[in-house]
């Protein structure tokens, strides 16, 4: 599939987001976070539970508005994001075809068409190509294995998207093989196919090899910086040592 290559030299930032909070009625989830990332950055987030990594992703989307700060997309619009969420019991038993899975994530851009077009089908197609999946075009989504279904749900974000992946806690329920080959595939797409990702994740130990740069959430923002900063940072070891040891 040719996707686009995105030219990283003496680039603007595609995202910059400044002094960010996110609140809900029980509180401030997300709390002056400020970051930015270049087209092709690999930005994984980081922190313990209830840090506000999946609040900030919403706050990405547009799924929530901020309380205070700013977030900036530079030639990008929130509906040109593919989103990969974490999955539910529900969503795993989705009564849908393989192909009709994939295509949907051509939905958020193709306004009020009532039929999907021959580029949309021909974008499903080389997206199911690409994540490997073509064989399974017609198949029930529910009856797939863990890792067939994450293969599904990325290739469906591709539909949505050429330069930007959000993934929200891609490995959770996956075994080490179908770890290891999401792994691969993502970083494929962020190596050589340009498209800047930005992963929620518990899997440091892992991701950390294919990330350009990291956001360790705590009640505050607690590190953003490059990945080799963040191995040498002090606020990392403790948390680095825990993760590698449940492994």
């Amino acid at each position: 599939m040719d996707l686009i290559k995105i030219n990283t030299e003496n680039a603007f930032p595609i995202l910059d987001c400044n002094n960010l909070t996110l609140s809900y009625d029980s509180g401030i989830a997300v709390n002056n976070v400020t970051f930015n990332l270049e087209p092709g950055d690999y930005l994984c987030i980081v922190g313990e539970n209830g840090s506000g990594k999946s609040t900030l992703i919403k706050g990405l989307l547009g799924l929530m508005s901020a309380k205070s700060g700013s977030i900036k997309y530079n030639g990008l619009k929130q509906n040109e994001i593919g989103y990969l969420p974490q999955q539910t019991q529900v969503q795993r038993n989705f009564p849908a075809s393989v192909y009709e899975v994939v295509i949907s994530g051509c939905l958020n851009n193709r306004g009020l068409k009532p039929f999907y077009t021959k580029k949309e089908k021909t974008r499903c197609e080389e997206n199911m190509r690409l994540l490997g999946i073509m064989d399974l075009k017609d198949k029930s989504y529910k009856e797939l294995s863990g890792g067939q279904q994450q293969r599904v749900l990325l290739a469906r974000a591709l539909c949505a998207t050429k330069r930007m992946l959000l993934l929200d806690e891609p490995m959770t329920g996956l075994d080490p093989i179908a770890s290891n080959e999401l792994y691969r595939i993502i970083k494929k797409l962020n190596k050589e196919n340009g498209i800047t990702v930005i992963m929620v994740t518990h899997d440091i130990s892992c991701s950390l090899h294919d990330a350009t740069k990291v956001l360790h959430m705590g009640k505050d923002m607690v590190f953003f910086g490059t990945a080799d900063e963040y191995r040498k940072s002090e606020v990392s070891h403790n948390f680095l040592r825990c993760s590698c040891s449940n492994h």
